[in-house]
């Protein structure tokens, strides 16, 4: 826990509030959601609780990544008058794993964030405005000193490879701090980082460090945070701190201070006021939030903060800048020490991450007993699994641990000829294939050491909570990887894992305590080859795979596949490969796949030596006798030769990993939704004329037919809205009789189906007009859903339609703008809220 502190303040004149010139603003958004991914399947897995979207990095990028690349500033009559990359003018950084997840599944936000950097750079005197992140948002005072320079080495190096340089500054998770941490920053070349007020220890001016003991003891109040601090460490190394604006930055998270661009301007330039002596030529207003305050967690709070920094910049209040600008322009004039291990977010230091502080979810009655055998139980596989791992690696590798810190750039890039490049520079020796497969497996066992630690997992209040589940998930990698790196030394880890987890208690009293969460959550997760061929056979009957496919981080190659079909039953039968391209560990299997209809379906798998001409000849006399037995229609005798041939190894659709699992039952269950839908469509038909007469009357309808009428209304508008053709009369009749019958929309489901079809004709005319084609009937095609989707009774989401209007006429390539399409284009803009002739000159173009 934080000492307590004394105030002293110092009697020092104050001078006057700066000028325009000398006043600077500065707000920092931390950009980050936990790793998500399935540790076995590098791939995040599909969250009901997102819904409608996939999961929740997918929502969140949607609300707030995405919407904060491209900004709105309205006028008054909501119209978009300018859109703006927030990125580009404000300091950020993004959480290395997550910018790994928008690199793969939201590509354009990612270059959104890349082209940031760049154009801030040259807004900002060369000065990019992207910050590193230690890792996996480690909390780095309760590191070992080995994973702390590992996750500043890998954020680093992370950094690098994506934005093109090397990073200036760099932030802490939670901005949890010591010196030591600071110390090994600034060994690795950061220049500064950012930390809460509270985290000041004592400061005092350069110009007093030779008159005695002149510190002055810094509680949140009296810091000052409109000027950098140096922090000086070991061996003449220093690094500089900047303390942010604690009250502002609490009033974005907390205090509705984003309901308004204008006075979020204003309340930044509060801080331009009389203060320290040390303030002769500049003065620095800056807040660090999460990042996801703008947009996320305070719906269109991405718009307010494109409209303050334009409010300041167009009304000459201050000047924009960022950290390293300011930085290079104004050195420290004062030298801070900082209170040794606190956080931004813990006001006992860093106790919530390894004890019951209190400090919580906010669930009453609930406790955080867990953390400290949670984290103890990480630190024991820790310290168990090094000196097993250096022995391991001794013959294999010249340094493990540098290996390790290398091994980013394998991460980021697991082609051939990265990783060949790897082995050159670490490998002992010339491996064999056998021995590849080894080290990569124990590189990726420490991979996941690291993730274990993720700081989510003891954020909140229980330990059967989605983030602890998950850093257990990463413990549960390691373990699997031990038992078969090193033998039965690896296999009693286990053990002595879950006899201390059991001493972390579940508040909920089924789950018990934390060994019985790894049992019931993590244990049926943890999968193999052949778990991977199962799955790919048991899809197989679902979908069509090319001859070489990928299938999570798995290449799958098939080298025979026939399907027999009889009645309602079909069996599927096949060889594979199946390869990691993680550990490029591999295996050959055989399959046989029935499916007698729904979910009734049971898979056979096991491995197969393709090099064995007596293993491949079986096979294809089983095959064989497979086909003889469909077509006859003998499904006990098919059941009878799938068991002597494969024994007792069986799987089914519970089998399936969880996308796959959702989109065969989907395809299941869709002729069966269908029914109910066209059931529940007639009974409301049939039954229309009287629901109208009791709406006139006055008199509610009874629940069953109000559920009938809900149901149908709401199906049926989605249906129309996600058509093709469109057809805006049957959107305009359905909405009629959903007004006259009194029937309430779902504003969720439908404004989700709407943003996404007009999405779709914007993705079409982009494709026209980029493809040279006429785009006339993509340009009325789009004009007339637009206007179709406006007149929904609730808000749509026509962001990225809107963006791809916005990308289209900043394009320079303006060939096959003929008079109509440009009328057609205009009226576009219109019918989603652009008020074009401002953007048109906001843009630069002349192109009406």
């Amino acid at each position: 826990m934080a000492k307590s502190r004394t105030l002293i303040k110092a009697a020092l004149p104050a001078p006057p509030v700066a000028e325009v010139g000398t006043r600077f603003v500065c707000v920092h958004g931390h950009f980050y959601q936990p790793p998500r991914e399935n540790p076995w399947l590098e791939s995040i897995e599909v969250q009901d609780s997102a819904a409608p979207y996939h999961d929740w990095n997918d929502r969140i990028t949607s609300e707030c990544y995405a919407p904060n690349g491209a900004s709105r500033i309205t006028n008054k009559q909501n119209e978009i008058i300018r859109i703006m990359n927030n990125y580009a003018r404000m300091s950020f950084n993004f959480g290395p794993t997550l910018l790994s997840w928008l690199q793969d599944s939201a590509p354009r936000t990612y270059r959104m964030i890349l082209d940031a950097d760049r154009t801030s750079a040259i807004r900002y005197s060369g000065h990019g405005s992207a910050l590193a992140q230690v890792y996996n948002h480690m909390i780095m005072p309760l590191a070992n000193r080995r994973d702390a320079l590992t996750q500043i080495r890998w954020g680093i190096a992370d950094f690098a490879k994506r934005f093109g340089r090397r990073p200036e500054g760099m932030w802490l998770a939670e901005t949890a701090v010591n010196r030591s941490v600071l110390d090994l920053m600034a060994q690795e070349g950061i220049k500064f980082t950012i930390l809460a007020p509270h985290q000041c220890a004592r400061v005092r001016r350069h110009v007093d460090v030779d008159n005695g003991d002149s510190w002055l003891r810094t509680p949140d109040a009296t810091v000052d945070p409109r000027h950098p601090y140096t922090v000086k460490l070991d061996e003449g190394r220093s690094i500089a701190v900047f303390f942010y604006d604690g009250p502002n930055s609490r009033a974005v998270a907390f205090e509705g201070i984003l309901n308004s661009g204008e006075d979020f301007g204003r309340r930044l330039m509060e801080e331009f006021r009389p203060g320290s002596p040390d303030i002769e030529v500049a003065q620095l207003s800056h807040i660090a939030t999460d990042g996801e305050s703008y947009g996320h967690h305070h719906k269109h709070g991405e718009m307010a903060l494109s409209y303050a920094m334009h409010w300041i910049e167009d009304e000459k209040q201050a000047k924009l800048t960022n950290y390293g600008e300011f930085l290079e322009k104004f050195p420290p004039t004062w030298e801070a020490e900082v209170e040794e291990n606190t956080s931004w977010s813990c006001i006992h230091g860093v106790e919530r991450w390894r004890s019951n502080c209190g400090c919580n979810g906010g669930k009453p009655g609930w406790n955080q007993e867990w953390r400290a055998p949670l984290r103890e139980a990480l630190d024991y596989l820790r310290d168990a699994v090094a000196p097993l791992a250096e022995e391991f690696a001794r013959p294999l590798l010249k340094d493990l641990w540098a290996a390790r810190d290398a091994y980013i750039h394998v991460i980021n890039d697991r082609s051939r000829a990265s990783t060949a490049n790897f082995f050159f520079a670490q490998a002992a020796r010339e491996l064999s294939s056998a021995e590849r497969i080894d080290v990569l497996e124990l590189l990726e066992l420490e991979r996941h050491t690291q993730l274990m630690y993720t700081s989510c997992g003891w954020f909140f209040d229980e330990i059967s909570g989605i983030e602890t589940v998950q850093i257990i998930a990463y413990a549960g990698r390691v373990l699997q990887l031990a038992a078969k790196l090193f033998g039965k030394a690896g296999v009693a880890l286990e053990a002595g894992f879950l006899n201390i987890l059991e001493k972390a208690k579940s508040n909920v009293p089924e789950m018990q305590n934390g060994a019985e969460v790894y049992r019931r959550y993590v244990t049926d997760m943890r999968i193999g080859l052949e778990e991977v061929g199962a799955h790919y056979a048991i899809s197989s009957i679902f979908r069509s795979y090319p001859e070489d496919g990928e299938l999570f981080c798995f290449d799958v190659h098939r080298n025979s596949h026939e399907i027999f079909n009889s009645g309602r039953g079909r069996v599927a039968l096949g060889r594979a490969r199946v390869r990691s391209r993680i550990t490029e560990e591999n295996e050959n299997i055989c399959f046989a796949v029935l499916h007698l209809g729904d979910q009734n379906l049971s898979a056979a798998i096991k491995p197969y030596a393709p090099e064995e001409p007596d293993q491949l000849d079986a096979f294809t006399t089983f095959s064989s006798e497979i086909g003889n037995a469909m077509r006859r229609a003998n499904l006990p005798e098919v059941i009878r030769l799938i068991d002597h041939f494969f024994g007792n190894t069986s799987y089914s659709l519970t089998s399936l990993f969880a996308d796959e699992q959702h989109r065969i039952l989907n395809t299941i269950l869709n002729r069966t939704l269908s029914e109910m839908e066209d059931s529940l469509r007639k009974i409301y038909e049939d039954h229309a004329s009287l629901l109208h007469f009791l709406t006139e009357a006055g008199i509610a309808a009874p629940p069953a037919l109000a559920l009938a009428s809900s149901f149908a209304i709401n199906a049926s508008l989605r249906r129309a809205i996600e058509a093709e053709p469109f057809d805006p009369i049957e959107i305009e009749r359905l909405l009629n009789r959903a007004e006259t019958d009194q029937i309430d929309l779902d504003p969720h489901l439908l404004g989700f189906a709407a943003g996404q079809r007009m999405k779709r004709a914007m993705i079409r005319l982009e494709a026209e007009a980029f493809g040279n084609f006429s785009a006339t009937g993509a340009i009325s095609n789009a004009v007339a859903i637009a206007n179709s989707l406006r007149k929904l009774p609730f808000e749509v989401n026509f962001w990225q339609a809107q963006n791809i209007w916005n990308d289209l006429l900043r394009r320079s390539d303006k060939t096959y703008w003929t008079e109509e399409w440009k009328e057609g284009f205009k009226q576009l803009g219109e019918a989603m809220n652009i008020c074009v002739d401002q953007l048109v000159v906001e843009a630069g173009v002349s192109a009406f």
